[in-house]
């Protein structure tokens, strides 16, 4: 079995211009899940998909692959990654891979994952109750409770009600959880055959809320900046 790791990095971004190459405390995104792609002993080759050359050879130069530039239909701003992750892995599988091998997508932004979050998706995966994992974190909002959808003449619903009724106090809901992009973990197989990530079986490995932020915006970024010093020591408080 091979176990393939794969950072998927477009060279467009509504939220932040040039996000993959944009660095924090000195390193960029991309060599940030490049380089944990590379220090984590499971994971055979790592490869990445991207359609921008500038990407492409900064990826080369931190040791990953990057066999092809990936294709305009698979690069825009509303083209879903999975159809980006069938296409890595037809390629893979083209070239020789089996449908059983797996794939680890570390996506860019996540830049503040730990090692271990990657170790224990793989060993999670590796005991064969799941098609895949994810990681996942608590969430800071309640969809029980202070989460709420609002209508086009400003009326809001909460999101969800449980069986016994609206719950008054934070207590009382049931535990939610965030989807992360800190680590996903699936076969080859299961990435062709499907749809998106919850057609099978998925199981989740628990990431600390301080690891799982999500850089969409200009100031994600600038809280993973200030989270990374702090945790390498550049920062005061």
């Amino acid at each position: 079995m091979t176990v393939f790791g794969a950072v998927f990095a477009r060279g467009g971004s509504k939220g932040v211009a040039g996000k993959n190459l944009r660095k924090i405390a000195g390193t960029s995104l991309l060599e940030l899940s490049v380089g944990m792609g590379l220090k984590t002993v499971a994971i055979d080759r790592v490869l990445c998909s991207t359609d921008s050359d500038e990407i492409a050879a900064e990826a080369t130069r931190l040791g990953a692959e990057v066999p092809f530039l990936r294709p305009e239909n698979l690069s825009g701003d509303n083209s879903p990654e999975w159809g980006a992750w069938q296409h890595l892995a037809q390629f893979l599988i083209d070239g020789g891979a089996s449908e059983s091998d797996v794939l680890v997508s570390l996506p860019t932004t996540s830049p503040l994952r730990a090692l271990e979050d990657v170790v224990d998706a793989l060993e999670l995966f590796e005991g064969g109750t799941f098609d895949l994992v994810l990681g996942v974190s608590e969430a800071a909002r309640s969809p029980w409770f202070n989460m709420v959808t609002r209508a086009a003449n400003a009326e809001v619903r909460l999101v969800a009600n449980t069986e016994g009724g609206p719950v008054t106090r934070r207590q009382d809901a049931p535990a939610a959880f965030d989807v992360t992009t800190v680590v996903y973990v699936t076969t080859l197989g299961f990435v062709l055959r499907s749809r998106g990530l919850f057609e099978g079986s998925v199981g989740s490995v628990l990431i600390p809320r301080e690891r799982a932020i999500d850089v969409d915006t200009a100031l994600d970024l600038e809280f993973a900046d200030h989270l990374i010093r702090k945790r390498i020591g550049l920062t005061g408080g």
